[in-house]
């Protein structure tokens, strides 16, 4: 006994210690069979009312009739019961505190009521049927209360005290040595029912302790698969699930979705200038403000790399540029590591449910067009998505596939216009321009397809090839004229320039001194560190290198002081306003002297007419190229004017 009062005691402090989630629980197994308690309550009425209608006693009608009440108002809240089932977490706790409540009052006052009526029978009738009645059906409901509620033990051990002691009570007035007898069994009975009841309960605690942990452990692997581990914010697959869930929301209204899928400009700088750590800094920061932003009433992801994307309902496309305004202020907003303020841009594809589609993936292809065409036109843009995007872009694609086996099958080939010396009237140079003949799409601009072999990485295998072909073709010219080509930003920083050059030049047998390789101010503009470093390293070799279309970057002077050229190529917008404007005369001859004084040669490209010709003469430009003097030609016609046999073009100087 006295180990039974210990673990009622240890049972009072558990249960005020368990979780209200693991209490709703338990309280979720008082209703698991409402057909049980459905069947005791109908029986234990019925059994109760004849024997009140047998013995025709006042007390026992009543008690009865009290019964059939309760009894019904507990079959009606355990029926009413699934219903329940659908309860959000935010309401289950508050919901079950209130409904252990009503639980627990309705089963100690049905409990209380057989346990008096069963007294009531002994103390006011002499049948010994309708005794036996009784106390059989008040000992056997409280049986089943030791299995059916042992998940609220209170509730158990009270109802069985509540419908067992009156019983005992009523055998032992009786002073009659069987009864009395009988109430020693009940009492025992109800000492043996108490350990099963705490028994039972313990096995259903630590279940469902072992359940919520299992669930608990299962929500979380679910929730770490749909997590971004470095940002926090939704990855690709929770981003697709949820989009997917507010398409489907959206069909059910006139509401509209935007998409905007946001890519960081300039974060490869960040990676590349101060590391991983840093890079990882900046993501997680941006996604922190996107998210603190959107994500209480839409979706923040991170697709992978640099790339996020945004979910939110828009009224008006007037609405979805006001948010995507403030995406690319944000996103610009310094993040601050390790004493340095990192900085990024972002450029922005935007697509508009329903409008540019009803299906993810649609929109997320329209979304990723507009991107496309937002990138094109520069950093901190945003594109919304149109029709006509899908052929310009499908073209674009189309192109860079093809891209892939054209050098092998031949389809790329070399052009050359020549550079000439207004003083000696003779080819100086030659500088090298690339073609390609497409096998399904003809002859393609090279404004067209170097972009795309740029972003595609072939620029790199496709330069390789034109630096060798322009040596093995230059080899056969005159010791004295030279050949340029133009290398592109990515082709500069190649680690494996110098040697490319050195085998180019080894297996044609030209002079190092008689190629030169041509940059634009935009290429030095990316990152000036590698690029004067990739210069040193070419001018080692003795090859030469020009500056091309000076003038149209934003430091163009510095360039002249900060990097190894040997010469200037003056841009053609200034050759062209030469005839009419005076402060073009001014720029050029400006150039040409300070070119001079640094030791440096001028060419004049883009020369057009005589008297542009006649005006860089004045000026005492170095050589000049363009199509007043002679167009892009194959290596062949080259090979003719070299040896003297069209002096058409030099007739014309």
């Amino acid at each position: 006994m006295s180990g039974l009062i210990s673990r009622l005691r240890q049972l009072r402090h558990s249960d005020q210690a368990i979780a209200a989630s693991v209490r709703a629980t338990l309280l979720e197994s008082l209703y698991a069979s409402p057909q049980s308690l459905i069947i005791g309550a109908i029986t234990s009425s019925g059994i109760t009312g004849i024997v009140a209608y047998v013995s025709g006693n006042r007390w026992l009608v009543v008690c009865a009739l009290a019964i059939a009440l309760v009894a019904g108002i507990r079959m009606i809240d355990a029926l009413k019961r699934p219903g329940r089932a659908a309860r959000t977490r935010s309401s289950k706790n508050s919901w079950a505190a209130r409904q252990e409540f009503i639980y627990r009052s309705g089963a100690l006052v049905y409990s209380a009521l057989l346990g008096t009526f069963g007294l009531l029978t002994l103390v006011h009738s002499d049948d010994g049927v309708l005794q036996l009645l009784a106390v059989t059906t008040t000992i056997g409901y409280a049986a089943g209360i030791a299995g059916r509620n042992a998940g609220r033990p209170w509730i158990a051990l009270s109802q069985l005290c509540f419908a067992s002691l009156p019983l005992t009570v009523g055998l032992v007035v009786s002073m009659q040595p069987l009864k009395m007898a009988l109430a020693a069994v009940i009492v025992l009975f109800v000492v043996a029912m108490m350990d099963i009841t705490l028994q039972t309960y313990g096995v259903i605690l630590k279940a469902t302790l072992v359940s919520r942990e299992k669930a608990a452990l299962a929500e979380h692997h679910a929730a770490v698969a749909r997590r971004d581990d470095l940002t926090g914010v939704a990855n690709r697959t929770a981003f697709r699930e949820q989009f997917e869930s507010r398409l489907q929301a959206l069909s059910h209204g006139d509401r509209r979705l935007a998409i905007f899928w946001i890519d960081l400009d300039r974060f490869k700088e960040i990676n590349d200038s101060f590391g991983h750590l840093a890079g990882n800094a900046l993501l997680a920061g941006v996604a922190q403000r996107l998210n603190t932003e959107f994500g209480a009433t839409g979706i923040v992801a991170r697709l992978g790399g640099d790339e996020f994307a945004v979910i939110c309902d828009v009224v008006s496309q007037t609405e979805a540029v006001a948010k995507g305004e403030r995406i690319i202020a944000l996103v610009e907003q310094p993040v601050h590591h390790d004493g340095r303020a990192l900085c990024v841009g972002a450029s922005l594809g935007i697509a508009v449910a329903p409008s540019d589609g009803i299906d993810a993936d649609t929109l997320l292809k329209n979304a990723d067009l507009a991107l496309y065409r937002a990138k094109e036109s520069g950093r901190g843009q945003m594109r919304f998505y149109e029709p006509l995007m899908d052929e310009k872009i499908e073209r674009t694609r189309d192109l860079g596939a093809e891209m892939q086996g054209a050098l092998k099958r031949g389809e790329f080939h070399l052009m050359f216009q020549p550079i000439f010396d207004l003083t000696g009237q003779r080819i100086l140079s030659c500088e090298t321009l690339l073609r390609w003949t497409n096998r399904r799409y003809g002859a393609i601009s090279p404004a067209e397809f170097i972009p795309i072999a740029e972003e595609n990485g072939l620029i790199v295998v496709i330069g390789d090839w034109v630096i060798r072909e322009a040596c093995r073709t230059a080899s056969d010219w005159p010791k004295d004229v030279t050949v340029a080509v133009n290398l592109s930003p990515i082709q500069l920083r190649s680690a494996n320039m110098p040697t490319v050059i050195m085998s180019a030049l080894a297996a044609s047998g030209l002079a190092a001194d008689r190629l030169e390789l041509e940059v634009t101010e935009s290429v030095l503009l990316e990152d000036i560190d590698a690029s004067l470093a990739a210069l040193d390293a070419i001018n080692r070799l003795d090859v030469r290198t020009t500056l091309d279309d000076f003038g149209t970057g934003y430091s163009s002077l510095s360039y002249l002081t900060k990097f190894p050229f040997q010469t200037l190529k003056i841009d053609r917008s200034f050759i062209t306003d030469l005839e009419q404007s005076p402060a073009s005369v001014a720029i050029v001859q400006t150039v040409i002297e300070l070119a001079a004084k640094l030791g440096m040669h001028t060419v004049a490209e883009g020369v057009e007419t005589q008297a542009q010709l006649e005006q860089l003469r004045r000026t005492r430009c170095d050589a000049v190229q363009g199509f007043l003097l002679a167009h892009p030609m194959p290596a062949s016609m080259v090979m003719t004017m070299l040896a003297g046999k069209d002096v058409k073009a030099l007739g014309r100087a």
